[in-house]
């Protein structure tokens, strides 16, 4: 029962709560141990916070899930972790999360409060509504990243890289829509109500659109943002963000590899390796003297 709880939690998809260090990385404390240890703290938090919404949402869709041709071997629809259980478990869960978020700061916990209200929303009534379920999405990536600025004493924060992760998070909803529309077919109503709001040429659009939005937020990021180097050297690492959007773009349009963004990133080699070079060019420009 133990591992069919620690399954429901995602811990796959932690790796989306990295943007919690976006603070830490971008304003130049990476190796000031106070902040790191303190943002460390908040990923840790975030991951359990977010490992209850995961919970509360398996149980919200228990009975379409055992609709559906990959999730009805889950561990809630399929029975091997009782409903009774998994709510037991996420109340500990949110009582835990919420005092030790407020013992880091209190402004913490208030994001981790707004992150799990809006989520309980999205999971009653805001998922089975097209676009909007995209932007509540996007919402949680841009709390995450406002949740690491809480931690840390902030000193020169680009307000840009808001728009980069809204834009970005916008981007791989819509593309993850699409990839579940295809996977799914004619059936993709049964299976989840808001993809009957949803085409693939619709969604084709809207990816076209926030794909080529957030390259040029983020390249005006790296000319724009006040801490970095007068030689906009940081321009460097835009062909590697254009490439990992293309190559999503890529894999959710010309192969059936594609679906949950965390999923690509624990799979697909290409993109890995160029978020391997993208953090060494951020890296260099902020760190190296």
């Amino acid at each position: 029962m133990l591992s069919a709880l620690f399954k429901t939690m995602r811990p796959r998809q932690w790796t989306k709560n990295a943007f919690v260090f976006f603070a830490l990385v971008f304003d130049k404390q990476l190796f000031q141990w106070p902040a790191l240890l303190r943002t460390l703290g908040g990923f840790a938090l975030f991951c359990l916070i977010s490992s209850v919404v995961y919970i509360i949402n398996d149980i919200a869709d228990i009975e379409a899930d055992r609709q559906h041709p990959i999730k009805k071997k889950r561990p809630l629809p399929s029975g091997k972790l009782p409903v009774s259980v998994a709510w037991a478990a996420a109340s500990v869960l949110v009582a835990i999360t919420l005092l030790l978020g407020y013992w880091l700061a209190p402004s913490f916990a208030a994001v981790l409060a707004a992150y799990l209200v809006i989520n309980l929303a999205y999971s009653k009534w805001l998922k089975h509504i097209p676009i909007v379920d995209v932007f509540i999405i996007a919402a949680g990536f841009v709390l995450r990243v406002e949740a690491g600025v809480t931690l840390i004493v902030v000193e020169r924060f680009s307000p840009w890289l808001y728009v980069v992760t809204t834009l970005g998070s916008l981007y791989l909803g819509f593309g993850k829509r699409r990839a579940e529309l295809t996977l799914l077919a004619q059936g993709a109503g049964s299976h989840r109500k808001v993809l009957e709001g949803y085409s693939i040429p619709l969604l084709d659009q809207y990816v076209t659109i926030v794909s080529a939005a957030t390259i040029l937020s983020y390249s005006l990021y790296t000319f724009s943002a006040p801490n970095l180097p007068d030689n906009h050297v940081m321009m460097l690492s835009i062909p590697f963000v254009a490439y990992i959007i293309f190559r999503y773009l890529y894999l959710i349009q010309m192969t059936q590899n594609a679906g949950a963004p965390e999923e690509v990133l624990l799979t697909d080699r290409p993109i890995q390796i160029a978020l391997v070079l993208t953090g060494l060019v951020i890296l260099a420009v902020f760190y190296l003297p």
